[in-house]
């Protein structure tokens, strides 16, 4: 009896002994760090991926390999929706998003500009077209490349066409300029919202919000319970025992 081959015998997973996933030379600046955490953290505290999408994987300078042979592309930020991240992180193929492993490239690619030599809108642009990354959001902060501070693109066939608003229709996620405060400093950020406009919370906004929403039900005990004790001294007066 011959026995079948299983799917992995048929296509085996590729050499990867001779990529580089790490280089262990990352050179940023403090905005781009802050920026691309705030992006990151907020999915793991406040979001829950659209119906039929248990799982989600959101991480910051980390290199997707989309062919063997090809260098990979690495985002400031991306969003991959139904896939896990391995758990042994010991295997090399676990360490980094291999597309072939995956099974899919990622949804979402935000790149954070800080200077031309990106080429966001031109090399990068054209990569993630290629690799089949459904939206391709542009985030210029200091307006290096023109005067535009937000782009976004989603993908129409091989090629991205640039979109009027910022919602991601298939992600359940927009994207919005915030002014305020994260961790201390002052500043316009990329934000995600929701439908309506509404950004999501960070962890530490969403405790702060749960301190204030606590304070606010303390209040009003107290203030119903000084209502209640002033009732109670207004019977007193007329002769009226409050506890009878």
């Amino acid at each position: 009896m011959v026995q079948e081959a299983s799917p992995i015998d048929i296509f085996p997973s590729p050499d990867i002994s001779h990529l580089v996933i790490e280089d262990d030379a990352p050179l940023d600046n403090f905005l781009s760090e802050k920026q691309q955490r705030l992006l990151t953290e907020v999915l793991y505290s406040s979001w829950l991926p659209p119906t039929g999408y248990g799982t989600f994987i959101a991480a910051a300078n980390v290199g997707v390999f989309y062919g063997i042979g090809l260098p990979p592309l690495v985002p400031d930020i991306f969003l991959s929706l139904d896939v896990t991240i391995p758990e042994d992180w010991r295997q090399k193929k676990n360490r980094t998003y291999l597309v072939w492993e995956f099974g899919k490239s990622p949804d979402v690619v935000i790149e954070i500009v800080s200077n031309r030599e990106g080429n966001e809108l031109g090399s990068k642009l054209q990569g993630y077209a290629r690799m089949g990354v459904g939206y391709y959001i542009v985030f210029d902060p200091l307006q290096v490349l023109e005067d535009k501070t937000l782009r976004a693109y989603r993908l129409e066939g091989r090629h991205y066409v640039e979109m009027d608003s910022f919602w991601l229709e298939e992600i359940g996620l927009g994207l919005t300029l915030w002014e305020g405060a994260f961790e201390s400093k002052q500043d316009i950020w990329l934000r995600w919202c929701d439908n309506e406009g509404n950004v999501l919370p960070t962890g530490v906004e969403r405790a702060q919000r749960a301190e204030q929403v606590a304070q606010q039900a303390q209040q009003r005990a107290e203030e119903a319970q000084q209502r209640a004790e002033r009732l109670a001294a207004q019977l007193r007066e007329l002769g009226i025992d409050p506890d009878q």
